[in-house]
């Protein structure tokens, strides 16, 4: 597979990058409380944005997911329904924003030119695995590469550029995505308060991802049941809620399984996985998680593998212990619930010389 987030050949002057899809493998959501989270880049899926330099800005509507032209009421209401009443028009626009400001913040001065971005994606929407995070991270690659200013922005400060975005569009959520999307590849991420209110991100640490088993996603070609309770997690960790502080730190502890991955305890690992899902569904409640969700968890545990959200939910990561025999049971139960399920592709880190110089400085 072409390497995620590299720039394409094509057009002279034209610019173009890929960022995965996102699995939350250990310690999610501990990220968005000074936890500790292990991800990785989830090769099946992937945002593209094209940048082509042009004589006004342009932020070109995609052709299906940014439709506007229909050919009847029944056509419309399927177009919301299958894809949302929004595509990838806002988190350009916003991440064309965030990088202004940063760069006028700065005193990064820009070069003269305009450009007209375009996107395609064909990560599932509402499954958890960041697709619109996906499209901030790639344009953001691609103004990195068009202003020439790759050298001057810390690849640590990326991820909370593109959250910083999504902020803008009125979407909730943390930073461990972003780092994924970024780095590429397997990461370990440590969000403690302290390293935030220093350094302004948390410690970001590259793992081989040749670490891993073999895992696969499960996912709902229409996940409708997506949780319809607002969660009070949040607030009850403001508020000091006992119950919610300990049952987050023991999550956060699970990315301790850093060492599981390195010494390749594989059933360690299975055993981690489970624990995570178990304290998330004891926090969050099930009404909050919704039905469909949690049975996509329970689909896999009937048949002895261990499974766990890749994200907020919508998808499902899965690791089969006992090996082919048991992804074969897993694929038929899939098949009988009306789940997709597809063997993980992992890809290696996106990160290039001149984002590896930025690290060191």
């Amino acid at each position: 597979m072409d390497k995620m987030n590299s720039t394409e050949a094509g057009v002279a002057g034209m610019i173009q990058h890929r960022a995965c899809a996102l699995v939350g493998l250990l310690g999610n959501p501990s990220d968005v409380y000074f936890g500790k989270t292990i991800s990785f880049s989830l090769g099946n899926f992937w945002a593209s944005v094209k940048l082509e330099p042009s004589h006004h800005l342009v932020i070109k509507p995609h052709p299906t997911h940014d439709l506007v032209q229909f050919n009847s009421l029944d056509h419309l209401v399927y177009q919301l329904e299958s894809v949302g009443y929004y595509g990838g028009v806002r988190p350009l626009m916003a991440i064309c924003k965030v990088f202004d400001k940063h760069c006028k913040d700065n005193n990064i001065n820009l070069q003269q030119g305009n450009f007209t971005l375009s996107y395609d994606t064909n990560i599932p929407r509402q499954t958890g695995l960041s697709g619109s995070s996906a499209i901030g991270c790639a344009a953001l690659s691609c103004l990195l590469d068009f202003y020439k200013v790759r050298h001057l922005i810390k690849v640590q400060v990326r991820p909370n550029l593109t959250l910083s975005a999504e902020v803008e569009l009125g979407i909730v959520a943390g930073l461990q995505d972003r780092v994924a999307q970024v780095y590429g590849g397997l990461v370990h991420m440590d969000f403690s308060k302290e390293n935030m209110d220093k350094l302004g991100h948390g410690i970001y640490t590259p793992m081989d991802i040749s670490l891993l088993p073999p895992l696969h996603v499960i996912y709902a070609e229409n996940p409708s049941d997506s949780g319809k309770v607002h969660s009070t997690v949040r607030q009850r960790w403001l508020n000091g809620d006992e119950f919610i502080i300990s049952s987050m730190t023991e999550v956060a502890n699970i990315a301790e399984g850093q060492s599981v991955i390195l010494e390749k305890n594989y059933p360690k690992l299975a055993e981690l996985m489970n624990r995570n899902f178990d304290l998330r569904r004891r926090m969050f409640g099930d009404e909050c998680l919704g039905a469909l969700n949690i049975e996509m968890v329970e689909v896999a545990r009937r048949v002895g593998a261990a499974s766990k959200f890749t994200g907020s939910g919508g998808a499902v990561v899965v690791f089969c212990p006992d090996g082919p025999s048991q992804v074969k049971l897993l694929e038929d139960v899939c098949q009988k619930a009306g789940f997709i399920i597809q063997p993980i592709q992992l890809v290696p880190s996106c990160l290039n010389n001149v984002d590896l110089k930025t690290l060191s400085n």
